[in-house]
């Protein structure tokens, strides 16, 4: 199966899904927690659900309020994320600036 590229941002959403797999999530409350702006978070969870990644469904909430898009990985496909995390950790790590302390 073909898997989508996986940029620090979305293996930063991905991570959030997979502490709480079966958990469905709604955007705003995946943007608060990764950090990533709207316009940077929709685009990749659009792209992990077409590669069938994530699953998707709208839920309604309160009178008047409009139907929220929900998210949540795909029971198939946690441990293929698993394994991504697995094979991109010592990769992500190497890359990362060790930390100073002080100001540059």
């Amino acid at each position: 199966m073909k898997t989508p590229r996986l940029s620090p941002q979305t293996l930063r959403v991905l991570e959030r899904f997979i502490e709480h797999p079966t958990a469905w999530r709604y955007g705003y409350e995946l943007s608060r927690e990764t950090g990533l702006k709207s316009g940077t978070l929709y685009p990749i969870l659009m792209r992990l659900a077409k590669f069938s990644l994530l699953e998707t469904k709208w839920v309604s909430t309160e009178d008047g309020v409009p139907p929220r898009h929900t998210y949540r990985l795909t029971p198939n496909d946690v441990e293929l994320v698993r394994e991504a995390f697995r094979s991109t950790r010592p990769a992500l790590k190497a890359r990362r600036p060790a930390f100073s302390g002080g100001r540059a």
